[in-house]
């Protein structure tokens, strides 16, 4: 049975009224006010779901400095493996969990796999051995793999392209608050050590897992679907909203479609995307895990380092914001990557480079800062250049669950053979920032796309890559779009002729990578 034959389409769809009732809807309704709504019913709710997201999964390196390792009696290897292991089931089950949420609807997957995860864990307070372990993250990984891609497109559904980065900068900048509270909450929870005959590490796994099962179960009566059924919008607003997000995809068809799939799989944007999240998530992640330890390395205790990770978090969550928030106002995207590499370099040169605990500390600081701006960027890039809600959410699911392949890559780099100084990992993170640079640089330079065809994209993998490293393709898709739009007479009024076509038709329009402008009118 076909997904076409089966498509449940979102309800409230027939509360559109022909174009220009809406337009003069639009001059009686506050646009502000209504983004404003969607900030306080969506934004922090998902934050909170990523935080607890984020902490369950990075516990571990809480754990290992509160005596996990001396416990199990790990080899250095065997956390780290145990640490890996999480991030190929992860990546493996993210485009299937995708697909999940836009069968299931948001509002119904998103809590069980939160419930399933927390139980999980839970269970992880009392594992014996090595095995047990890997098993738990194992499973760990197949369960939180639909939470990320999954609000990042849930949130690419609600919002316009030019108000998306800020958000997912906000939702994403829920990992530093993750970093922060859980070095906050390891340090208390680790001093019940004893207590129940369970070890401090244990009671780390068992009330932070409590807590994600708890938050599961309210989950489910409070989060919304779309913005078709949105009972907090009045019916004026959600007119408005609708219309202005189907603006933004113009010609795009909701159905949950095969083709859509194919092209995801063929379009080598996707490549793009995948490979600059890649070497951004290795610092990204190894930061994460290593954090605690890093911070010990430089001659602070266990206890100590623990409290000394909330203040690189905070600042990251600071820098997360306000580069979201300058993207959208500016309506740029690569020009604050750019910036946050190079903060991040500097930073780990710092590490690299000293001896001295201050500025070792220091560097942490401007390493975090750096990096953790650039995800939310990306990913904003991402959603705002997939045409159609299939394609869109199969494509985010692969940029992440592929991106955070890194985090395998992350978990092996910062090995206890190199305490204190951990020279390798270092050098690894300054070598994946100059990759990010060299991807994500080339149109600073240049306005001017290159002009190699579409149909080369497909056939030849050295211009393929040339595309990637320049990062202009968009800006000359969009520029071949509105040449046919012109020639062949096509407007707004044939979107139903390319409904089926997702971004290659003709009416949808890239954000480009200097710029996010939304779509440009076919003339």
């Amino acid at each position: 049975m076909s997904f076409d034959e089966n498509e449940k389409h979102p309800p409230g769809e027939d509360i559109l009224s022909p174009v220009s009732d809406i337009e003069k809807t639009a001059d009686n309704v506050n646009q502000r006010q209504v983004l404003q709504k969607l900030d306080f019913r969506l934004l922090p709710f998902v934050c909170l779901l990523f935080v607890l997201s984020f902490l369950d999964r990075t516990n571990i390196g809480n754990a290992k400095v509160a005596g996990l390792t001396a416990d199990l009696h790990l080899a250095g290897w065997q956390y780290s493996l145990a640490s890996a292991i999480f991030f190929v089931t992860y990546c493996l089950f993210e485009v299937p969990s995708n697909i999940m949420l836009k069968v299931m609807s948001p509002s119904k997957w998103i809590p069980i796999i939160m419930f399933f995860w927390g139980c999980i864990v839970l269970s992880m307070a009392f594992v014996k051995n090595f095995a047990g372990l890997v098993t738990a993250r194992v499973f760990l990984g197949v369960t939180e793999a639909g939470l990320f891609p999954g609000v990042t497109f849930y949130l690419c559904t609600w919002y316009p392209k030019a108000e998306q980065a800020k958000r997912i900068a906000i939702f994403s900048s829920a990992s530093s608050v993750a970093g922060a509270f859980g070095g906050l909450l390891a340090f208390a929870i680790e001093k019940m050590g004893g207590i129940g005959g369970l070890a401090g590490w244990s009671w780390i796994f068992f009330l932070e897992g409590l807590l994600t099962v708890m938050v599961a179960a309210i989950a489910y009566f409070v989060m919304y679907d779309y913005p078709e059924t949105a009972p907090f919008l009045t019916e004026s607003e959600r007119a408005w909203l609708v219309h202005t997000l189907r603006t933004d995809n113009t010609g795009l068809s909701k159905d949950l479609k095969w083709r859509f799939l194919a092209q995801a799989l063929r379009d080598p944007h996707s490549y793009l995307m995948i490979s600059l999240l890649f070497f951004i998530f290795i610092p990204s992640y190894s930061s994460a895990l290593f954090l605690p330890t890093i911070i010990s390395g430089l001659g602070f205790s266990a206890s100590h380092a623990q409290i000394l990770t909330i203040p690189p978090n905070l600042c990251a969550l600071l820098t997360t914001i306000l580069a979201g928030a300058l993207s959208d106002r500016f309506r740029i995207r690569g020009p604050v990557i750019i910036a946050g590499t190079l903060l991040a370099l500097a930073g780990y040169a710092v590490l690299y480079g000293t001896s001295s605990p201050g500025a070792g500390y220091a560097g942490t600081i401007i390493a975090t800062c750096g990096i953790f701006p650039c995800v939310p960027c990306t990913l904003a890039w991402t959603g705002a250049n997939m045409g159609g809600e299939m394609k869109r959410g199969v494509v985010i699911a692969m940029v992440i669950g592929c991106g955070n392949l890194a985090g395998i890559v992350a978990s092996f780099i910062y090995r206890a053979q190199d305490s204190p100084r951990y020279h390798l990992g270092h050098g690894i993170n300054i070598a994946c920032l100059c990759v990010v640079y060299v991807l994500a640089a080339p149109h600073l330079s240049s306005p001017y796309p290159i002009s190699l065809p579409s149909a080369h994209l497909r056939r030849d993998s050295i211009r393929v890559f040339i595309c990637i490293v320049s990062m202009l393709e968009f800006a000359r898709l969009n520029r071949r779009k509105a040449v046919q739009c012109a020639r062949g007479g096509i407007t707004d009024e044939n979107t139903s002729e390319f409904v089926d076509m997702g971004d290659a038709s003709p009416l949808y329009r890239f954000v480009e990578t200097a710029r996010c402008d939304t779509q440009v009118a076919c003339s």
